[in-house]
């Protein structure tokens, strides 16, 4: 019972405040840890002022400060008892770029070298079928202006080597990084379907990609594939191998060989590995997406192959380091939650 309510009101307004102030501090930083003193002083504190408002509510004076003290109360049950999320990680970008995703790669790792030998298989059935029957060119060659013969293509981006294409490249950067990130999601998404669909789709464009490796190589034209393909390729492709991968991923979950779980618990199990390397595929995507459009369509005399073959084997050698040595020796970082 409350002798002197204003007596009362005044003594304990300074535990008031101080809980105040320490969720204040919570909420501007969620993710700080709260040391230990600090934790048992809110705790006291907020049993304290719930104790308050109770007694509180017995008086039918001072509506405002009994408003004010349910209010903190209720501020405080939701720090202490409703947040869940608090003991989640916080994303931070600059770790997960540098641990998180190539433990993922390397944890997942079957995964890609499956989606790679499915492509390589593919690229031998195009290059096989281009070099027996010429006339499959037709069939297997998903662009115009990959149907003309090599030389006449390499013709035709000299004359046009001296003309500004740049008004059209933001454009058609943009087109690329669209419909390759379009195709690695796509390559993910069909492990739904037990892997088929991904299996399927990379042995499609493994089908592409030798043919027109085929063609120019047949053609005398080895320097300017190389010159045309690697700077954009040496990403683009294993972008989309690790789209496949992801899709394996899923596939695996979905199968489930040799686990207990339920298809449920399977799926929750690597949505935060499937989520990782689909933005890793994305982003290499875009990165894909400029230089192909700012670098790949410029050919000699304006940019020399050997500078663009050097930036191609340069990308690769960057690539092989970060998959296989980043973020090794480090605690691993899931970076992402389910």
């Amino acid at each position: 019972m409350i002798v002197d309510l204003q007596k009362f009101i005044a003594q304990e307004r300074v535990q008031w405040e101080r809980l105040d102030v320490l969720l204040t501090a919570i909420g501007r930083d969620p993710w700080r840890e709260i040391p230990l003193e600090e934790a048992r002083e809110l705790e006291r504190l907020y049993q304290r002022a719930a104790a308050d408002l109770a007694r509180l509510s017995t008086y039918a004076a001072e509506p405002q400060t009994r408003k004010y003290l349910e209010h903190l109360v209720a501020r405080g049950h939701a720090e202490i008892h409703g947040s869940a999320d608090r003991n989640r990680e916080r994303f931070a970008l600059l770790p997960w770029l540098g641990t998180t995703i190539p433990q993922t790669f390397r944890r997942r790792i079957r995964s890609f070298w499956f989606a790679a030998l499915l492509t390589l298989v593919g690229c031998i059935f195009g290059a096989m079928a281009i070099v027996f029957d010429a006339d499959a060119k037709d069939v297997l060659m998903p662009f115009e202006h990959l149907r003309q013969s090599p030389a006449e293509r390499v013709a035709h981006e000299r004359e046009d080597a001296g003309r500004s294409i740049s008004e059209r490249n933001a454009s058609f950067s943009g087109m690329l990084m669209t419909h390759n990130t379009q195709v690695a999601l796509t390559v993910m998404a069909l492990g739904m379907l037990w892997g088929v669909g991904t299996v399927v789709l990379l042995f499609y464009n493994g089908v592409i990609l030798g043919a027109v490796a085929a063609d120019y190589i047949l053609g005398g034209q080895t320097t300017f594939l190389l010159g045309w393909l690697l700077p954009h390729g040496a990403v683009e492709i294993p972008a989309i191998l690790v789209g496949g991968q992801a899709g394996f991923v899923l596939a695996s979950a979905m199968l489930g060989r040799g686990q207990r779980l339920t298809l449920a618990g399977r799926l929750r199990a690597v949505v935060p590995d499937v989520v990782t390397l689909c933005m890793t595929a994305a982003l290499m995507l875009v990165w894909a997406g400029m230089v192909e459009a700012f670098l790949s369509q410029y050919h000699e005399p304006v940019v020399p192959y050997t500078a663009k073959i050097a930036f191609g084997l340069s990308e690769m050698a960057f690539l092989i380091w970060y998959a296989g040595w980043a973020g090794r020796g480090r605690p691993t970082n899931s970076g992402l939650t389910a």
